[in-house]
């Protein structure tokens, strides 16, 4: 036997062995609130930065969206989250300016497409930076990539947004546009994950479009937490910085493609007698895609 065929039969092995296995994968979203003057004491940006790390490393996500993310803040978070590369820009121009919708995903197990990816305005004209012409007063955004999980060579798309939080118009046709960029996808072969503020509970319209409870879109996506745990009443993320864990309020969701195994999805809270983060909750959804 050759060195050559050698090597090739020595690839083959590993490829069916990394193929065979379970390919687990953990999703968070975590809206960290934008940094604010009126945010002051525990509150402010400086203050809670170290908790918020200390969050996502308990978390320990191989993929995270981050929502209300302003520049100064991503550059803070890229520093304390070295392991982790990051992809985003802001909503304002399409550059820096304004709050970013980003992911971050692990340096180490991904490789990020070089052509699929970007950002998209949710309005009419979606190509165009700062556009908003659905109702809303701020630009809504959405960002995307293709990664490669580099051991199995297996390919998802994740897409990570912050919809409007006063008007339904716009978060309906957000939610009509996002399903339409995920159906014309590069890699339509592949999983989809989608992360995000949607500024809107089960029961919404605009969510439940996604997630197949509503007017059926054909490619509908699976909601983990909502299938794992229907009975639970208090599943609350936006809590206004009051940690109160009480109530419907889940704003904040992940939505992966079907088929796949639901391993754990949670709303994660922060260690008894510490101050939360954010004014948010973040979300976390382990799985596994067949």
């Amino acid at each position: 036997m050759t060195g050559i065929l050698r090597s090739l039969l020595a690839m083959m092995v590993l490829l069916t062995a990394a193929q065979g296995a379970e390919w687990k994968l953990t999703f968070v979203s975590y809206n960290i609130r934008y940094e604010g003057h009126d945010d002051t004491g525990w509150r402010s940006w400086p203050n809670r930065l170290h908790r918020l790390i200390s969050t996502v490393r308990r978390m320990d996500p191989d993929v995270m969206g981050v929502q209300e993310a302003l520049h100064s803040q991503v550059a803070d978070m890229r520093l304390s989250l070295p392991d982790y590369e990051f992809y985003g820009f802001g909503r304002d121009d399409g550059k820096t300016r304004g709050e970013y919708s980003g992911i971050f995903y692990r340096r180490a197990r991904f490789r990020a497409h070089p052509t699929d990816a970007g950002m998209f305005w949710l309005s009419a004209t979606p190509e165009v930076p700062g556009s908003k012409t659905w109702g809303n007063q701020i630009p809504r955004v959405a960002t995307w990539i293709h990664l490669t999980d580099q051991e199995t060579q297996r390919g998802f798309t994740v897409y990570n947004t912050h919809w409007d939080h006063r008007n339904q118009e716009s978060r309906v046709k957000a939610a009509f546009l996002i399903a339409q960029r995920i159906d014309a996808r590069k890699a339509t072969q592949d999983p989809v994950v989608l992360l995000g503020d949607f500024n809107a509970t089960e029961g919404n319209n605009a969510v439940d479009y996604l997630a197949g409870r509503t007017a059926k879109w054909p490619n509908s996506l699976l909601d983990p937490y909502h299938t794992l745990h229907p009975a639970v009443r208090s599943r609350r993320t936006l809590h206004f910085w009051q940690n109160n864990k009480d109530g419907w309020a889940k704003v904040d969701h992940i939505l992966v493609s079907r088929p796949a195994k639901l391993v754990k999805a949670e709303i994660v809270y922060p260690p008894a007698k510490e101050n939360p983060a954010s004014d948010h909750y973040p979300v976390s959804s382990t799985i596994i895609w067949p």
